[in-house]
């Protein structure tokens, strides 16, 4: 019997998407729910989006956002008075028509965003100049009512953290759209070791309501695009419909620019798609809920006794460097199903010692994404799984930035964009005249849709001729099929 049969896990080189229910269940991140659309996120999967959280939270405050909470009923009549912005969300909205046991006057929608309930009060919150800027986060949970579910990845209801500021001016929100796009970008690549791409979005795929929307987009292994974040300049269309202004240094009144940006817990199953292995997860050390897992080996009742006393001491020893820490020294199970049950979820590093280990002063380590194996001196150890942790996480994005470079692919007219679709699906960068109807055709007959136009690409011209009327067009987007 194989280890995949083992853990009964399949392959996530023979199909990724069972492999991925398969994980997302038998690691315990998630489990299925009773509700529609909705699953329950286990605790080692919610210890994830601590780490998540807890990165984030502190990039927001060092920034002056302020963290705030709003009420999860939004009476539709808010959603009515922005129409582009009830249009993007109508099919989605779950609607509240009954509570108490009595028709409502008013129906109540759950929130989707919160843009409309939010801004509502910014009003009354923002008098003068001297209010702004001001910035708001929310941590919370939003619900989109999906057809087709995907666990973290598409659920009608998700965990998410979403920002809003508001600007004296476009300058100034420009700036803040794009620096919470920078927070993202910095998150992903440094603490989940996953290379990315940067950009705006295309008219058709912005957030509605927003003058512009930027992206984070991984490119996941199977060559399809999951849309990682997102930063929106909303300028003034939101400060219009809720009367939101202010009075500057002239007591003239003056309409303020917005910006809103989120990142949900879809972020766990790009993490999952990036860096999972047929044994199962593999877990950057910068994130992991766990970084070392210590495996006690047993033998005679005296020697487990022994051995578990000093896997605590080196637990420890562990833990007060600032190191994630969990012991295993579970006898009942078979040292097989103990090793399987860890790197299957994920554990970055394992360390084994029993009671050969002791008498030499050494312990045996096993890296999770490359299963190296070695030996470090008990005496050096805490600096030795420190460093090699390190060496982990820079490997991972290393691997990570490999595979985005290899399937990203250059092409310049529309038979090229169709064999490597069907050939080899992967991120495709081509020069399109940034036409809707074009937009529509490629999307129609292939699938793919524009994913982004780089940061550092928005400023050069790239003359070429569009892939899809052959008229010239100036920049060369990103194309794929996404999540």
């Amino acid at each position: 019997m194989t280890t995949f049969e083992k853990k009964g896990l399949t392959k996530k080189s023979e199909n990724s998407s069972e492999w991925y229910h398969d994980v997302v269940l038998r690691a315990g991140l998630a489990d299925y729910s009773e509700v529609k659309g909705c699953m329950i996120i286990k605790p080692y999967g919610y210890a994830i989006w601590e780490n998540v959280q807890a990165v984030l939270d502190r990039w927001f405050k060092d920034d002056g956002v302020q963290n705030a909470y709003f009420p999860l009923l939004i009476p539709l009549s808010y959603l009515q008075k922005e129409k582009e912005h009830l249009a993007g969300f109508s099919p989605e909205l779950a609607v509240v028509t009954h509570a108490g046991g009595e028709e409502l006057a008013e129906p109540y929608v759950i929130r989707p965003t919160s843009e409309t309930i939010m801004y509502k009060t910014f009003a009354d919150w923002i008098q003068s100049y001297r209010d702004l800027p001001l910035k708001i986060n929310q941590w919370c949970n939003v619900m989109r009512w999906e057809k087709r579910t995907y666990p973290f990845i598409r659920t009608s209801e998700f965990l998410w953290q979403e920002g809003h500021t508001v600007h004296q001016n476009e300058e100034d929100a420009i700036e803040m759209t794009l620096k919470a796009l920078a927070w993202y970008k910095k998150f992903y690549e440094e603490h989940f070791a996953i290379s990315v791409y940067a950009g705006v979005k295309s008219s058709a795929e912005k957030f509605a309501g927003a003058h512009k929307t930027y992206s984070i987009e991984m490119v996941i292994p199977d060559g399809k695009a999951l849309q990682a974040a997102t930063s929106h300049h909303l300028g003034n269309n939101f400060a219009k419909v809720f009367d939101i202004n202010f009075l500057d240094e002239s007591g003239n009144k003056i309409l303020p620019h917005q910006t809103s940006w989120g990142l949900s817990t879809r972020a766990i199953g790009g993490l999952i798609l990036s860096h999972g292995d047929d044994s199962g997860l593999i877990m950057p050390p910068k994130i992991a809920p766990y970084q070392v897992v210590i495996l006690a080996i047993g033998g005679s009742d005296e020697k487990e006794k022994a051995v578990t006393e000093h896997v605590k001491d080196l637990s420890q020893q562990l833990k007060s460097a600032d190191i994630r820490v969990i012991v295993d020294a579970n006898f009942k199970h078979s040292m097989g199903y103990r090793i399987n049950e860890w790197e299957l979820k994920g554990v970055p590093l394992r360390l084994e010692i029993g009671s050969k280990e002791i008498d030499k002063q050494e312990v045996t380590y096993i890296r999770r994404d490359s299963f190296e194996k070695g030996n470090f001196s008990l005496g050096n150890l805490t600096s030795e799984v420190t460093n090699l942790l390190e060496k982990v996480q820079a490997d991972l994005w290393a691997r990570s930035e490999q595979n985005k470079q290899q399937l990203t692919v250059d092409v310049e007219n529309y038979d090229e964009f169709k064999k490597v679709i069907e050939n080899r699906r992967s991120f495709i960068r081509a020069p399109w005249c940034e036409d809707a109807a074009c937009e529509a055709k490629i999307k129609e007959e292939t699938k793919a849709t524009s994913r982004i136009l780089e940061l550092e690409r928005i400023d050069s011209d790239e003359d070429g001729s569009c892939i899809a009327c052959g008229k010239p067009s100036k920049h060369h987007w990103l194309f794929a099929q996404a999540y």
